[in-house]
């Protein structure tokens, strides 16, 4: 046997943000709770059976931070395919079978900016994505990514 409560009485309670218990039938109750940090609780319990569901609502600064982080993807976005050129003294270790190769004055193509992903900011140490192409003596070109700062490149 099913319970059902009324939609009317579920909406009022959650823009409320009160607390209410609700129920139509012996040994069941639907309770809702709302509080300031936007963190909602519905749970059913009956003599059997036990549901719990717990919701996180957008807090009203949220959408200054989305439209922050927007802006940013918007700002970079346009420079992805641009030509960079290292500008600090930098050493990269993981290319196979090469010992160090020194970034100063090489020049690249920005790919990727990482501190956006899935339309929020993420903390990226090194939120830029360079495709670097160095010859390399016996091998010939060698295609290879580096993680960068800013500071560390400039804009051709």
């Amino acid at each position: 046997m099913s319970s059902t409560i009324p939609l009317a009485l579920i909406s009022a309670a959650a823009s409320a943000g009160t607390a209410g218990v609700f129920s139509n039938r012996p040994g069941a109750c639907l309770s809702i709770s709302l509080s300031s940090s936007s963190v909602g609780a519905v749970s059913l319990t009956g003599r059997r059976r036990r549901i719990r569901c717990e919701v996180a609502l957008k807090s009203p600064g949220s959408e200054a931070s989305t439209s922050q982080s927007s802006v940013a993807i918007d700002e970079y976005s346009s420079r992805i395919g641009a030509k960079v050129r290292v500008k600090a003294s930098l050493k990269v270790h993981h290319i196979p079978r090469v010992p160090e190769v020194d970034l100063l004055g090489l020049e690249g193509e920005l790919k990727q900016y990482v501190a956006i992903w899935k339309g929020k900011r993420v903390s990226a140490n090194l939120p830029f994505k360079i495709e670097f192409v160095k010859d390399i003596e016996g091998r010939g070109p060698v295609k290879f990514f580096a993680h960068l700062k800013e500071d560390e490149f400039d804009f051709i």
